[in-house]
């Protein structure tokens, strides 16, 4: 997908999955992979004003939970502990009685991603593995979460505490690109980096007693139900 020879799918692609590109900078594309990263026009994912606003990182589809004790997450049909996630890191125990929000983005979703506030990250780690397909119906067979490649970034935010966001390579998935590494700082709304093709899928991992969520993100959830979202926009505040 970074072959020149792949151009002549870009047009089909955006036809078959009603991609507006007048939503989209009008940039040269010289491959498939520089399309489907394709940064869109500022106005479209305004980034909210306010301090302790918590916002949604990227687009795509949401799923919320409660993390009860024993830190295990019900992702579709399998379940994943917080530990898991973060290849054994143990700084997976901050997060006890926390929150964690799964993104899952489809292939016409906006595959950049940002932060959520403003802060300073503590680590950064990949974790390779087999790549599997993202998709629900694969869930039912493999733990998805514990195979595919991820990477994750511990983060000191201003107004939410410690936050973990994990980007998770599918089956289609090159790469997971990330544009900086431990000890530097960030803005809120700033990009953070960006998926290559594929379907691909970002965790928020948050804190006990540290952000509001929108009780409807939940109550979705628990009906399994996913909610559909853009970056920029407001699913709760600070606490």
């Amino acid at each position: 997908m970074d072959s020149r020879l792949s151009k002549p799918l870009i047009r089909p692609f955006a036809r078959k999955n009603g991609i507006r590109m007048e939503d989209y900078l009008p940039l040269p594309y010289p491959c498939f992979n520089a399309f489907f990263c394709r940064p869109i026009r500022k106005e479209l994912r305004p980034i909210p004003d306010g301090d302790g606003v918590f916002m949604s990182p990227c687009d795509g589809l949401v799923s919320a939970y409660r993390i009860t004790d024993g830190l295990v997450l019900p992702i579709k049909q399998s379940s994943y502990t917080v530990a898991e996630l973060l290849g054994g890191d143990p700084a997976a125990e901050r997060f006890r009685d926390g929150v964690c929000i799964v993104f899952r983005l489809c292939v016409q979703h906006y595959h950049r991603y940002a932060y959520v506030d403003a802060g300073r990250i503590v680590s950064r780690r990949f974790i390779p593995g087999e790549l599997h397909t993202v998709r629900p119906i694969a869930l039912a067979a493999l733990p998805v979460f514990t195979r595919n490649c991820r990477e994750y970034c511990l983060m000191e935010t201003a107004h939410f505490g410690a936050v973990a966001q994990i980007e998770v390579g599918a089956m289609l998935v090159g790469k997971v690109l990330n544009y900086k590494g431990a000890g530097f700082p960030f803005c809120k709304g700033e990009e953070k980096g960006r998926f290559l093709y594929g379907g691909s899928t970002v965790v928020l991992l948050l804190e006990k007693d540290r952000v509001e969520l929108d009780e409807e993100l939940f109550e979705n959830t628990a009906q399994g139900l996913e909610t559909p979202v853009q970056m920029g926009e407001i699913l709760g505040k600070a606490l």
